[in-house]
């Protein structure tokens, strides 16, 4: 396996897109075996009206269109934030391989927070999970995005 490259960057790219657009500024990209970014997306749940249109979630369904399979076995997820218990079922479903995140959510986080679905003997399939990538922007952009909210914003 060659050296590592991380790919947060480009989730957070998508985080302040969607934090621009007036969503929650989340974003991920999915990473193929061969290192190519092959679906990026941020949240849209506000946008799409639909409440399961988190960035994991968008950018699953669009890795696997890409894949033509409902599974993405040897690809990375890079989410600048814990994904909920929805989207930690959805990646565990897709049997995404890898999981990295920024920011923790002990308030809705599902993966090591909350409902920790990965550690469940229901859960099929569990990714490796890494936190702590890009947490530091990941978490100043959620700051900043909800004091804009109480400021009036």
């Amino acid at each position: 396996m060659g050296e590592f490259t991380s790919h947060m960057d480009a989730a957070l790219a998508e985080a302040r897109a969607a934090g621009a657009r007036g969503e929650v500024p989340v974003g991920a990209v999915i990473v193929a075996p061969d290192g190519r970014i092959v679906a990026r997306a941020g949240n849209r749940t506000r946008e799409m009206n639909d409440p399961t249109a988190h960035a994991e979630v968008l950018a699953l369904r669009a890795a696997c269109i890409a894949a033509g399979s409902e599974r993405l076995p040897g690809h990375d997820l890079y989410v600048t934030l814990e994904p909920c218990p929805m989207c930690a079922a959805a990646i565990s479903f897709a049997r995404v391989a890898r999981v990295y995140f920024g920011a923790e959510d002990p308030k809705s986080g599902g993966v090591l927070h909350g409902a920790r679905v990965f550690s469940h003997p229901q859960c099929h399939h569990a990714p490796e999970v890494y936190d702590g990538i890009g947490g530091g922007e990941a978490a100043a952009l959620l700051r900043e995005f909800f004091a804009g909210r109480r400021d009036g914003g």
